[in-house]
């Protein structure tokens, strides 16, 4: 199986996320849940975006590197996984911030997992 495409995918979905991440923080609309990369982006938009796009690379050239391991392959398919959810996170922020969704709305697309998972406790 070729990893190019969904690894290119991945690549380009991070830096996706950080620019969505950058318009949706400076426009008050959101916060960055990752501490790290927080205060990054509280030292600017620069060294976020330069540190995002610099893990997305790193990650790209392993995952491309060895394409050929099983454990790459499920690590595209999780990694994928991961960052489509994320633009839906940002599809819904976007809504919220243009009036479409209701912070109610928003309040129960959030409570859904955590009922899911207290079902299993």
């Amino acid at each position: 199986m070729q990893l190019v495409g969904p690894t290119i995918l991945l690549f380009v979905l991070n830096v996706l996320d950080g620019l969505l991440t950058i318009i949706w923080v400076r426009s008050g609309v959101a916060t960055e849940g990752n501490g790290m990369m927080g205060r990054l982006l509280d030292m600017g938009d620069g060294p976020f975006l330069l540190v995002k796009v610099g893990i997305g690379l790193f990650t790209t050239i392993v995952l491309l590197r060895w394409r050929h391991r099983k454990l790459a392959r499920y690590g595209v398919t999780v990694a994928l996984a991961v960052y489509i959810g994320l633009m839906g996170i940002h599809l819904v922020t976007g809504l919220s911030a243009f009036g479409y969704v209701s912070n109610a709305t928003i309040q129960h697309l959030t409570e859904v997992p955590a009922q899911f998972f207290a079902f299993f406790t």
